[in-house]
């Protein structure tokens, strides 16, 4: 199962567009000056992903990709008419969170142009409350905002060494709606605590985390299941290599080896292997 399986794609790629995209629906047509405005899908991709943003990029059959400016990553940007009707027919009836207000206001504008661009009428589905196994949804959304970590120390007499998956999200979206019956939702899912971050900054964080055997077990069985398409996938292969030495009871050990494995993960990433995507 991967990016070729059109109901694998749908559920990954509203999972995707929920945790790294957007949704912008203009309030006026014109500018004061005459200018049309126009609706705008977008996903943003790490530069590193670039290959997983040109490969969804060629499954959607539409959409163009720019380097975002001051910033290591692209931006895949859906705003001809025809295109955002097609991932409006996608995504439908597989949103889960808050952006799905912003669906319904591109529905609504897509709607209204549906006679004169001679296009059928689309039925907004109602928020998917469908179990998180049962789908891919979650696969899109940790591959835009999760982290699989590991601790390993090489200094102290007696070194902790620790494994972990972490999903963050801000508290409320761009539009002022609030995340957190989503992430309350995910953390049961993974039997979890939902804690609240940065508290003090500018943009608050709901944070969760599976550290205990049990709660990364869940983790790895489902994205057995629905695999990762990014670079995500090859972080979450050797993530998967020292949850086994856990599982053995054999991490300490293998102290030097989860070293290693750590050394080459996440931002210490520089070969990557892609074919995953083939």
């Amino acid at each position: 199962m991967g990016l070729s399986c059109p109901l694998f794609f749908n559920s990954y790629l509203t999972g995707l567009i929920e945790g790294n995209g957007s949704i912008c629906v203009p309030k006026r047509e014109r500018s004061e000056k005459g200018k049309l405005y126009y609706p705008l899908v977008q996903i943003v991709f790490p530069s590193k992903d670039f290959p997983l943003c040109q490969s969804i990029q060629k499954i959607l059959g539409f959409g163009s990709i720019s380097k975002k400016k001051q910033s290591a990553a692209y931006v895949l940007s859906i705003n001809d008419y025809e295109g955002l009707v097609k991932i409006c027919h996608r995504i439908n009836g597989k949103l889960r969170g808050p952006k799905y207000d912003q669906f319904l206001l591109l529905i609504n504008y897509l709607n209204k142009k549906a006679p004169e661009k001679n296009y059928e009428l689309i039925l907004p589905l109602n928020l998917c409350n469908i179990s998180f196994n049962k789908d891919s949804w979650l696969t899109g959304f940790i591959e835009a905002d999760g982290c699989f970590q590991i601790r390993a120390s090489q200094t102290s007499k007696n070194p902790r060494i620790s494994l972990s998956f972490e999903l963050v999200q801000s508290r409320v979206t761009l539009y002022g709606k609030s995340t957190y019956a989503l992430m309350k939702n995910i953390s049961c899912f993974l039997e979890v605590n939902l804690n609240e971050i940065r508290s003090d900054r500018k943009h608050p964080q709901y944070r969760l985390r599976t550290s205990s055997l049990k709660t990364n077990l869940y983790i790895k069985d489902y994205l057995n299941q629905y695999p990762l398409c990014g670079t995500k996938f090859m972080d979450f292969k050797d993530w998967c290599k020292v949850l086994n030495f856990f599982k053995e009871g054999t991490h300490q050990e293998n102290k030097t080896q989860i070293i290693e494995i750590k050394s080459q993960m996440n931002q210490k990433r520089t070969v990557y292997n892609w074919d995953h995507l083939q």
